[in-house]
């Protein structure tokens, strides 16, 4: 039996957004709740002076899911979001000093490999890019764009069988070692483990779609307005397609009566009645009050958190030239910076992810520009002492920066978040990257994206399957309009 009555989004992130929009262009009448006065949820933004900052994802990857969330309501995404695809997609310098340009096509990229590593490496990886697209083809359907709600979803063997046949199931950094030898580019295949919450040497391979988006599917970035607007864009279409957005309005408790979800208790007394309810917010904060007690997930019982991060932004007189969208410096150390962030210790040598984005009216004042860059770093779950290593950090990130190339930036206007300042942002454990990937919280495993005692009740965002980043998040959110348009309680 269809589901009735309104239903309410708890949270106008990215997977709030999109569940939102696919409900509303389903006939649902949809209302979302957002405790910030304006979208983004992760994917936000902050200012200083005269400079505008994306503080979440700074660059997107398989635009297509975001194309299919706006088409969903009948909108082009071309015509209201366009976007550039970066060339190159990352620039990759290492701490000898060569560097390696990720750029789009085989053959281009294998040239750019050759000149670096020499022509047999570049022969293995054309072989190993092969294999990156065996898995991506494997994986996506059946485990990423997938609905993980039941445990049978996992039993797929002929999916699992290809994923197998494609080495998905062995370490990260031992598969990529066994089709590559060169340590520059094992580390540009594996690093990406990060963004999951892991080292490469405990993620499992079937992670290396993370390298396969970045490296092969091609990064992008609006034509104009940064990263954030996306979700200005999301929220636009969402009303358009009949949902209410509500900023500056906190949700305090899902009600429920004995057929299930009945209304959401704002702060303030003001009750929403509910037929449905999909919490897209830091689900382990959510359970602290604004969940029934009923709704507990025995996966959330101990919880991993992914590392955190340092993040510094910075207003430039003007652009730093011949500086890619995206540079990633590489230090000396790999192992050890992965073991000091395990036990909680910043990294000795870390790697720096730098932002570089063209000028944007938007953003930065004429001739002006914006430079950010992210040190991965302790949660506040590590035990680490964040008033005492903050400023020690921060001063060591400037030291870095000037040594790279980037000038003093030490007067420079500028924003910094670290793990303390996400946890004012509502991120539990102070990370912005929820769980990590590990095995027990991966697909099902993963905290369920509905709740089995108390019906319509569902959930989406990062910590829900498939996870974190901007298409799971998107992938998340129409996963629970699909189940509530189903009539899934």
């Amino acid at each position: 039996m269809a589901q009735s009555g309104p239903v309410v989004v708890i949270g106008a992130g990215l997977a709030g957004l999109s569940a939102a929009i696919h409900l509303a262009a389903g006939g649902r009448e949809v209302v979302v709740v957002e405790v910030r006065d304006e979208p983004g949820g992760c994917c936000g933004t902050a200012h200083a002076g005269r400079y505008r900052f994306d503080t979440g994802p700074s660059v997107l990857t398989m635009p297509q899911v975001l194309a299919e969330t706006f088409g969903a309501a009948g909108e082009d995404m071309e015509n209201l979001l366009p976007l550039r695809r970066l060339d190159p997609f990352y620039r990759l310098s290492f701490h000898d000093g060569s560097r390696l340009d990720v750029v789009a096509g085989a053959e281009r990229m294998a040239e750019n490999v050759r000149e670096l590593c020499g022509p047999d490496e570049a022969a293995r990886y054309l072989r190993f890019r092969r294999r990156l697209a065996a898995m991506f083809e494997a994986e996506w359907p059946a485990f990423i764009d997938a609905d993980m709600t039941r445990l049978r979803s996992m039993a797929r063997p002929v999916a699992l069988l290809r994923l197998a046949a494609a080495g998905g199931f062995r370490r990260l950094d031992r598969f990529v070692a066994s089709q590559l030898t060169d340590e520059r580019l094992i580390r540009a295949h594996t690093f990406q483990s990060l963004y999951v919450g892991l080292p490469p040497g405990k993620a499992l391979a079937v992670y290396a779609v993370v390298a396969y988006m970045d490296t092969i599917g091609g990064v992008y970035f609006p034509a104009a307005g940064g990263m954030h607007a996306v979700p200005q864009a999301l929220a636009a279409v969402a009303e358009k397609a009949g949902a209410v957005l509500r900023y500056g309005v906190r949700a305090e408790r899902v009600e429920t009566d004995a057929s299930g979800v009945a209304a959401v208790r704002l702060e303030g007394g003001e009750r929403l009645a509910a037929g449905s309810v999909v919490v897209a917010c830091d689900l382990a904060r959510a359970r602290r009050g604004l969940l029934p007690d009923a709704a507990g997930d025995w996966r959330l019982h101990r919880p991993r958190y992914s590392p955190s991060c340092l993040v510094m932004h910075f207003g430039l007189d003007g652009r730093p030239p011949g500086r890619a969208h995206h540079t990633l410096h590489f230090g000396r150390e790999w192992a050890g910076t992965f073991s000091a962030l395990a036990a909680g210790r910043p990294q000795p040598d870390p790697s720096l992810l730098v932002t570089c984005p063209e000028p944007d009216a938007a953003a930065a004042p004429p001739g002006h520009g914006t430079l950010s860059v992210l040190e991965p770093a302790p949660n506040t779950a590590s035990g680490a002492d964040w008033d005492r290593l903050a400023p020690r950090l921060e001063q060591r990130l400037l030291a870095r920066l000037s040594d790279l190339g980037y000038g003093d930036l030490s007067g420079a206007p500028r924003r910094t978040f670290d793990p303390r300042d996400w946890a004012r942002l509502g991120h539990s454990a102070g990370t912005p990257f929820a769980l990590d990937h590990r095995f027990s919280q991966t697909a099902w495993f993963r905290p369920a994206g509905r709740s089995r005692r108390v019906p319509g009740l569902h959930f989406a965002g990062m910590y829900t399957a498939p996870g974190v980043g901007v298409p799971p998040a998107l992938i998340s959110g129409r996963l629970a309009a699909a189940r509530i348009l189903e009539g899934r309680r």
